[in-house]
């Protein structure tokens, strides 16, 4: 694997170098454009592009998130280098960037590794509310971001950033219809108030049946989709120094959830099916104070969830088989969340050293109290428990010219994570730890050439299962850290029309968290579960992303991207009690890549197809089920008239057969006696077509 990554470091050098040699010649004999993406990056302390970025990250416009008619950010996962994400809900809310992240959350409390923003909240680990209306851009961090986010992001930071407040953006009405009884209504509009006041106001309602039928019910809803958002954003002046922004979310997710069957066919025989809701209210404010010495930002957050989650565990129906049971769990979870934060940027005026260098000084504070009531067929009562993490961090960021075409630029985040833990088990725990990470990298610009190197560290709190059918030995695990090592390159490939963005990353996991299960059988036979998260001793995450953007001509265009993984962990006990001593991790494809290309029949007809594909992975690090390499063509022909814009579209359109979570180990089939471990598969959405009509005012 190393000597991969050396001849992969070595081609995208040469390669880099070659293409600057030419580029430099072509600026010399011609008046060709410069076509390096100019795109804004907004997670990050200061404004700056992608393609002076050091770090490797991916971002999806709203044209290009439009053209895969999507409603919820799983929609476009698939098309960003290594990344994935696992459903086993009613949505694939549960993220993993370069083969790290959690797959599911049922009675434990979890902390995330991938952070999940949405413009100023933080809705880590609550990605059911990542529905996609009135969106500027969906931006993806590949590697620990822990100077920005802290424990959330361990593994990168996924977030969606909203259109402008006032007439910056356009007004529109958008409408969406499709097979399986779909349906989708999104509208936007914003103004200024005043000279000083402007607004935006947005809403989406989406609805299908989705693609699981029913057999015992005789229904094809039980799987449906039933999801409504609002967004109200005021922001303006309140001084000549000050901008006052204020937001108002609001999330009405009533899903069910019935995915699973005996035979793998997405005919279920459930009599109680699942759902998945989650309601969310969410206030934001930011402050932005300017003066000579630089922007005095504050930032404070509210939300409130109350998020319900069951299923019926025996898939079947009372009576299926003599042998069967019958259960039914389900969770229920209030969900408070408050966030400060208080940062200053400086201005050139306030630079130290003889305005070389630019910083940046925060402090940031979250604090959630977390009620879970569980509901299980197989307990002797309701199951409570009241779970308090607390974040308190400080940070620093320093950008320092060394010379006229190199930055260092050097981060660090000191951060306290305690938590309180209490159930009406008698169980009562508390912790509090103080973690540590950060980033150094140096940028070299080379003409049209951003290079980077880079040193991050990224952290991620202890924690403890509280199943009470564990072993004590089992209860607590460690904090993890991740070191991550990076080498990029971005700039025009042989021609200034073929732009690039390539990163190489070696990954060293300590104490790394894995999550597991131990199968307890019960008297009549069939099989419950305890979740087990745990510590391997190491584990080791490195591989390779390219992204590539031609502009071949004025009518035609492709984009593509590719993503090579190889993550593995050392030194691992399964609950079970098989000694692991290395093994691939879970969610963790070994290849992810996307074509997308555009063409323009004429000024007003555009044809796009976009191809994903992903290969072979691990369902599970406590079992060998995996999930087959597959490949979804989506396509869409668009017409536009006017403000108004058609498309025709089509999804997974060959109807490929594929998975979004995946069980093992185990038998939930009574007909076999419960004799013989089965696979067990969620399966992905099969062709769905349609037709948008979007009216812009």
């Amino acid at each position: 694997m190393y000597k991969s990554l050396f001849t992969l470091s070595l081609i995208a050098s040469s390669v880099s170098s070659y293409a600057q040699n030419i580029n430099e010649n072509a600026q010399a004999n011609s008046a060709l454009p410069k076509n390096i993406e100019r795109v804004v990056v907004t997670g990050d302390f200061r404004q700056t592009t992608l393609d002076q970025l050091s770090a490797s990250a991916s971002i999806v416009d709203q044209e290009r998130l439009r053209s895969r008619q999507p409603s919820h950010i799983d929609s476009v996962l698939n098309s960003i280098p290594n990344v994935n994400f696992a459903a086993g809900a009613s949505r694939g809310r549960f993220i993993q960037i370069r083969g790290i992240g959690e797959r599911s959350q049922f009675a434990e409390p979890i902390n995330p590794s991938v952070s999940f923003i949405v413009d100023e909240f933080d809705f880590s680990g609550l990605a059911a509310a990542g529905i996609i209306f009135d969106t500027k851009q969906l931006e993806v961090y590949r590697g620990p971001q822990a100077t920005l986010y802290g424990t959330g992001a361990l593994a990168g930071a996924v977030k969606l950033t909203s259109n402008e407040v006032g007439d910056a953006a356009p007004d529109y009405v958008e409408a969406r219809i499709g097979n399986k009884d779909s349906y989708r209504v999104e509208a936007a509009t914003g103004n200024d108030i005043n000279s000083d006041w402007g607004y935006r106001v947005a809403l989406v309602h989406n609805r299908s049946d989705g693609f699981v039928e029913n057999t015992f019910l005789g229904r094809d809803d039980t799987n449906n989709i039933d999801e409504s958002a609002l967004r109200f954003a005021l922001e303006g002046n309140v001084s000549e120094r000050t901008k006052l922004a204020l937001t108002y979310r609001w999330f009405d997710i009533d899903n069910g959830y019935d995915a699973f069957s005996l035979d793998n066919d997405n005919k279920t025989r459930s009599d109680e099916p699942g759902f998945d809701e989650h309601q969310t209210h969410a206030v934001s404010v930011r402050s932005t104070t300017s003066s000579k010495a630089g922007d005095l930002i504050l930032i404070a957050t509210h939300a409130s969830h109350n998020i319900a989650y069951g299923y019926d565990e025996d898939w079947t129906f009372t009576g299926f088989h003599p042998f069967g049971y019958t259960s039914f769990d389900a969770y229920f979870r209030d969900v408070e969340t408050q966030t400060g934060e208080i940062r200053f940027v400086s201005s050139e005026s306030a630079a130290l050293f003889d305005g070389m260098t630019d910083w940046t000084l925060g402090a940031f504070y979250k604090t959630t109290e977390e009620n879970l009531i569980r509901q299980y067929t197989f307990a002797d009562g309701d199951y409570a428990s009241t779970y308090e993490p607390t974040t308190t961090a400080l940070y620093l960021q320093t950008e320092t010219a060394l010379q006229e075409n190199l930055t260092l630029v050097a981060g660090l985040r000191l951060e306290n994570y305690d938590f309180d833990f209490i159930d009406n088990n008698g169980l009562g725990r508390a912790f509090d730890t103080n973690m540590v990470g950060g980033k150094v990298a140096l940028q070299y610009t080379a003409g049209d050439h951003f290079y980077y190197a880079s040193i991050s560290r990224g952290f991620k709190g202890a924690g403890f299962n509280p199943d009470n059918r564990l072993q004590d030995n089992q209860r607590f695990f460690d904090e993890e850290y991740n070191w991550n090592y990076e080498l990029g390159v971005k700039g025009p490939l042989f021609t200034p029309s073929l732009t690039a963005r390539a990163a190489i990353f070696f990954m060293d996991r300590k104490d790394t968290q894995i999550s597991d299960f131990e199968v307890i059988e019960r008297e009549d036979g069939s099989s419950g579960f305890a979740d087990v998260i745990a510590n391997a001793d190491v584990g080791e995450n490195k591989g390779a992303e390219l992204e590539l953007s031609w502009i071949a001509s004025d009518a035609f265009r492709i984009d593509a991207s590719v993503g090579y993984l190889s993550a593995t962990f050392e030194g691992y006990t399964l609950a079970d009690g098989t000694v692991i001593d290395e093994q691939r991790q879970a969610q963790a494809p070994k290849w992810t890549a996307n074509v997308f290309s555009e063409y323009a029949f004429t000024d007003n007809l555009l044809w796009r197809v976009d191809v994903d594909f992903k290969s072979e992975y691990r369902f599970s690090d406590g079992h060998d089920v995996t999930s087959p390499s597959f490949a979804l063509v989506n396509s869409e022909l668009v017409l536009f008239s006017g403000d108004w814009q058609t498309s025709l579209w089509v999804q997974n359109a060959f109807d490929r057969e594929y998975f979004t979570r995946g069980f093992g180990g185990f038998s939930n089939d009574p007909r076999d006696e419960y004799a013989f471990d089965e696979p067990y598969f969620q399966i992905g959405n099969g062709r769905q077509y349609g037709v948008t009509v979007k009216y812009e005012f």
